[in-house]
């Protein structure tokens, strides 16, 4: 937390510099650097559990106007820090960062595009498509629907859950797979939107795993997040199995727990079915393999939701996004339909994958 304190403030009081001395007027100057703080206290307050204590409508606008600030000061600092660059080797005028009207509005204009772009480039769900042999373990066609991601919360409300659930239905499937994370970080904008009762209205079984943002919000209040899975008619997996005709659907615990069971236990005694995984987490992928998996789902990853956020994640993971082939076990990441923090997408994209198991 303090790490994240330290980077917040450090790339704010840089980014705050520039901007006292890019107008040309002491007004703008202070309109530019208080709006500035503001959205940087904003999105320090949206972290804690204070959000949870305030009136309902003004925690909505904290975590919204607070999160996007953040992503938009990643973009002001990495401008800045491209024209001092470029300042520094005589190839953009100082004068250009200093007192400029001109710089102001391009700045302006760029910015704009940018995250208006990004905004509906999020909004767009993606439907990804993929065919899976299971070799003769399922002896028909199988559609099989495939989520993670969702964080639904203060940013991630009724609303837009209401279209996520009308658009798989449209979509239909045998079942939907929930590969963890569905809450944001707190369950009050659950509760209080009564989400439970929109999930209950999606035509399919759901089978769900946990995700590391459900531990966030059971911190202050354990087993709230498995009674909200309950009251959603969701089938949560923590560490077990839901068997539906000769596929095995395995569950692992999310590895905020530290003792989750092996995926080698949880497969052992369903050699005969198809098996698929859903693990949050996208880690030691060669244990699904050695376990003999055949499909794991995975999220957690979003891809870094924004360049170039996505250059840190594709090199932490062996799959951070997409489909990988392990032997005979197929690995699928997806970005997430949904998001943490700010509603943008920029070089990435929200979707939703449905898998077609042939026998």
């Amino acid at each position: 937390m303090f790490a994240i304190l330290f980077v917040i403030i450090a790339l704010s009081g840089y980014v705050g510099w520039h901007l006292w001395m890019l107008p040309p007027v002491l007004w703008l100057r202070w309109t530019l650097v208080g709006v500035e703080a503001a959205c940087v206290a904003m999105a320090v307050l949206s972290l804690t559990r204070y959000l949870d204590r305030m009136p309902y409508g003004l925690s909505v606008a904290v975590y919204n106007v607070g999160n996007k600030g953040l992503i938009i000061l990643l973009y002001l600092f990495m401008t800045f820090l491209l024209a001092d660059l470029l300042r520094l080797v005589h190839v953009l005028p100082t004068a250009w960062l200093r007192d400029n009207w001109w710089t102001c509005g391009v700045l302006l204009v760029a910015m704009a595009a940018l995250f208006i772009y990004g905004s509906l480039n999020y909004e767009h769900k993606r439907r990804v498509e993929l065919t899976v042999d299971t070799h003769g373990r399922v002896d028909h066609p199988v559609k099989v629907l495939a989520v993670s991601d969702l964080h639904l919360g203060y940013h991630n409300r009724r609303a837009d859950l209401d279209s996520w659930v009308a658009m798989l239905n449209r979509e239909g499937g045998d079942m939907l797979l929930m590969a963890g994370d569905l809450v944001d970080r707190s369950l009050r904008p659950l509760l209080h939107e009564e989400m439970a009762d929109g999930l209950r209205k999606l035509q399919m079984p759901v089978y769900a795993c946990l995700g590391n943002h459900e531990y966030y919000a059971d911190y202050y209040t354990p087993g709230e997040a498995e009674r909200f899975y309950r009251d959603a008619n969701i089938t949560l997996l923590r560490d077990s199995v839901a068997k539906v005709g000769n596929i095995a659907v395995i569950g692992r615990d999310d590895r905020t727990n530290c003792h989750r069971r092996s995926v080698n236990a949880l497969a052992h005694f369903h050699t005969g079915a198809f098996t698929i995984l859903l693990d949050h987490q996208p880690y030691h992928l060669e244990k699904a393999e050695r376990a003999g998996i055949g499909l794991q789902v995975s999220g957690h990853t979003h891809r870094g939701q924004v360049w170039p956020l996505s250059w840190i994640t594709d090199a932490m993971y062996e799959c951070s996004w997409g489909t990988l082939k392990k032997g005979e076990t197929t690995v699928c990441v997806t970005s997430g339909l949904g998001i943490w923090g700010a509603k943008y997408r920029i070089g990435t994209q929200s979707e939703y994958l449905v898998i077609n198991l042939i026998p």
